[in-house]
């Protein structure tokens, strides 16, 4: 992916982006190439994100936590000075929050095609089921 010349670039994963690729270990193991820090960002339940993680073995810089997704990427951009901010999402939504947070927006399945990173196929993108015990250690 070009990163535009510098690797001081912190990047962000709304997490339905993330889910909607085939290997998302892969993907920041990638992205860890070309960029200073990597994380995920979601409106959903701190425990939502840690279970989707730990289950891809994702090492992240950085998660929301329990805020939404814009005060954490304004928390983010305080914390982590790079050049370039980069949140990575999939709809209109997204790109909206981006715009208001100060980061570029990038289309997953334009990132994914930039990068080489592979789909999910639908199977691979439906949701697991978020209740039950999956979310303890």
């Amino acid at each position: 992916m070009d990163s535009g010349g510098s690797t001081d670039m912190t990047l962000a994963f709304e997490l339905e982006a993330l889910k909607s690729l085939a290997d998302p270990n892969d993907v920041f193991n990638g992205a860890r190439q070309w960029t200073e820090y990597v994380g995920v960002v979601s409106e959903k339940p701190t425990y939502v994100v840690t279970n989707f993680t730990r289950k891809h073995r994702v090492r992240q810089d950085f998660f929301s936590g329990p805020r939404g997704v814009e005060e954490s990427l304004e928390n983010i951009r305080d914390q982590f000075d790079t050049d370039r901010h980069v949140f990575v999402g999939i709809d209109e939504a997204d790109e909206a929050v981006a715009e208001a947070t100060d980061w570029e927006f990038l289309d997953v399945e334009d990132a994914a095609d930039a990068a080489g990173w592979t789909p999910a196929t639908p199977e691979e993108a439906t949701p697991a089921e978020e209740s039950g015990r999956d979310d303890w250690p």
